[in-house]
């Protein structure tokens, strides 16, 4: 590699890492501290007006994020930073990913010694770890609010039945259970003294938590106050199927579980061999991938056919599995 390339990538990597300590010292904590002290009263007319206006402008992030908004992947990705709980903008998450893309094709590059087709497939698995990782964190976070949500309901149930209101009843919920279904409410109780009606505030609390389990409940409440009717008997037999649909969910996750270890191990262990036979000889596997004759097309040789395949093999077997042992309740 030249000298020239080699300060090239350090000059980038460089830029990029300051222009992520640029966005991440923003003034979001003079912005939290300004919501505490408008949520903590109980009039708007309390808060003082320097704190309300909020001193100096806003950040190089936020003036990023208000340039990105009217594109079409910014309230995706905006979406699924508040499913996961990450605290990062939209700009942040995409310098994350522009480093993470960047620094995985630079170390396959070196690793391999110097092979662009590697360093090719290095940026494509670094592009794709932040939205991995994002996804994974959504979904436990999912799949525990779900888990907590029929205690949730016995909770908001017996605050009802004791005399509370609905919002009340909220309030409860965001200091007597642990996170994340007490963040969840919590928020909704902020967003309902800044001023929202309890509706708007449930409806954001279903675009961060999308969960069918929540959507009954959200109806539930969202008729009671159009109707009237009797809440908690509603509430109570709404946390009866959600519990019995969580043990149902467990038994089954027992059930398949050795056929999703199945899944992995076949999808992982040719990969893993692959890797440990180019430990031992890179020499024989850097036959796949050579550009030398026999030619399937002109430049495209059988290596990265056998590659190519090989892959795609893995995907669907590991995806037909996966559809096997995937069971709805």
């Amino acid at each position: 590699m030249s000298p020239l390339l080699l300060i090239g990538i350090a000059a980038g990597l460089l830029i990029l890492g300051a222009g992520v300590a640029f966005l991440a010292g923003g003034s979001q904590p003079k912005v939290d501290e300004r919501l505490e002290e408008f949520v903590a009263s109980d009039l708007a007319y309390d808060v003082p007006e320097d704190v309300a206006a909020g001193g100096g402008g806003p950040d190089m992030a936020d003036r990023l994020d208000k340039a990105l908004s009217g594109q079409g992947f910014f309230e995706p990705l905006r979406e699924r930073l508040a499913r996961a709980d990450i605290k990062l903008r939209v700009s942040e998450y995409i310098i994350v990913n522009v480093l993470s893309t960047v620094g995985v094709a630079a170390a396959a590059y070196f690793f391999f010694g110097g092979n662009i087709i590697l360093a090719l497939v290095g940026a494509v698995v670094g592009l794709r770890v932040p939205r991995m990782y994002v996804n994974s964190a959504a979904t436990r976070r999912m799949t525990k609010f779900n888990n907590q949500l029929g205690d949730t309901l016995n909770l908001w149930v017996n605050a009802l039945r004791s005399g509370y209101s609905v919002l009340q009843g909220m309030e409860t919920i965001a200091t007597e259970l642990p996170p994340p279904v007490s963040k969840e409410f919590e928020r909704v109780v902020q967003e309902v003294r800044l001023g929202l009606s309890v509706e708007q505030a449930l409806a954001n609390m279903f675009r961060r938590v999308p969960s069918e389990d929540l959507d009954l409940v959200i109806t539930a409440v969202n008729i009671q106050r159009e109707v009237g009717g009797n809440l908690a008997e509603v509430l109570d037999v709404i946390s009866f199927t959600i519990r019995e649909r969580v043990r149902i969910q467990g038994e089954i996750r027992t059930m398949t579980a050795q056929g999703r270890i199945s899944a992995w191990i076949i999808s992982l262990l040719p990969i893993a061999l692959g890797l440990l036979l180019y430990s031992i000889n890179p020499g024989y596997v850097s036959e796949l991938w050579v550009q030398e004759p026999p030619f399937v097309l002109p430049g495209f040789p059988c290596g990265w056919i056998v590659v190519g395949i090989g892959g795609f093999m893995i995907g669907i077997g590991a995806l037909a599995v996966r559809k096997m042992v995937e069971i709805e309740v």
